[in-house]
């Protein structure tokens, strides 16, 4: 679709303005410390303006905490890393609660220590290290944006951002993250190897004297106005029933599932999905600097919302066939200029708009 005057007034406008500026202030910040990693950037930044949260797979080396720390130095919030490991317990990353003395007077009193959980942006490094109990009050702190210890709740500061990382290589002694908590993420995320001329570039920056810094964009009051913004965004309804019917073919029984998914996925996606495709469809557009939304934007995010919502069966993961191959095949059936029309051998019905 091709960029249209925007159906907002002129507060909007000039906040869209603002939030695209930002983004491209942003990118270029993060490219004099960062070598690559657009693609990566890019949907961290998507999830970010959009109120959600990521999981970051990749390998060791990859530079996935100077990247979240840069990030948070570029928007002027705090930052802090939880290094999740086999011995640690909830209280670690909440906070407790001690008995203080009042000099003063001499009475003593619980007083609440807060944990490294209270922080803007939180770099939960090998999430996957740490036991269920731990993993749970960590994700609990996602969902509620607050803890609760002693019987006392405390929230935690907006804007509120997690970036799990996880490990590929090794499992042994590890407590993967169940399918129900990893939906709480709004992306999955790969980091790949850099290119030759990239790893080039990362050992001559690397290995030389090097003062590179980053300077403030934003700060957390207009994080939060601009989330506001993308919620605003309009989606017409056929790029919403285009996002539904995606995310319900996922489904086995879905009667609208293609035969590939019907032998090859035990699960499906929720409709969570369905949600964190929408509100990051609009942060993409107006970051690239669109006033709508398009069916475009949602293909562009399907992979990084599907990926660890679709559970494979044996049978696909016997053949290599994993959640992302299943999403290109869903696209390759998927008309992106019909509104939400799909096809297939089975099942042909329009929608109407």
């Amino acid at each position: 679709m091709s960029e249209t005057n925007p159906p907002t007034g002129g507060d909007d406008l000039a906040a869209t303005r603002k939030l695209q500026e930002a983004h491209r202030k942003i990118r270029g910040e993060l490219s004099r410390i960062i070598v690559g990693q657009d693609a990566v950037i890019e949907e961290m930044l998507i999830a970010l303006f959009a109120g959600g949260h990521c999981i970051l797979e990749g390998v060791p080396g990859l530079a996935k905490t100077l990247m979240i720390s840069s990030l948070s130095r570029c928007l002027s919030l705090s930052f802090n890393r939880i290094q999740f490991t086999p011995d640690l317990m909830p209280s670690d990353i909440t906070g407790t609660e001690v008995i203080a003395e009042d000099r003063a007077t001499g009475n003593r009193a619980f007083k609440f220590l807060p944990g490294p959980v209270f922080a803007n942006i939180i770099l939960a490094d090998e999430i996957n290290r740490t036991p269920p109990k731990t993993q749970a009050a960590m994700l609990e702190a996602m969902q509620e944006r607050q803890v609760t210890v002693g019987g006392v709740r405390h929230t935690l500061e907006a804007p509120f951002f997690v970036l799990a990382t996880q490990n590929p290589i090794e499992q042994e002694g590890t407590y993967p993250l169940p399918e129900a908590q990893q939906d709480r993420f709004m992306f999955k995320i790969y980091i790949g190897y850099p290119s030759y001329d990239e790893e080039l570039e990362i050992a001559t920056r690397t290995t030389t004297e090097s003062d590179a810094k980053v300077e403030t964009v934003l700060n957390a009051s207009e994080i939060l106005e601009l989330q506001k913004l993308v919620r605003r965004v309009p989606a017409a309804p056929p790029v919403v029933r285009y996002a539904l019917d995606l995310v319900r073919r996922t489904r086995p029984a879905d009667p609208t599932a293609p035969e590939f998914v019907r032998r090859h996925v035990a699960w499906g996606a929720g409709p969570r999905a369905v949600q964190f495709l929408i509100l990051g469809a609009k942060a993409r557009a107006v970051l690239r600097g669109n006033y709508h939304v398009s069916t475009d934007d949602i293909r562009a995010l399907a992979a990084p919302v599907l990926r660890h919502r679709v559970i494979t069966n044996f049978a696909a993961q016997a053949e290599g066939y994993g959640s992302d191959r299943l999403t290109r095949d869903l696209l390759d059936q998927t008309d992106p200029h019909a509104g939400g029309l799909l096809q297939d051998d089975r099942v042909s019905r329009a929608v109407s708009g």
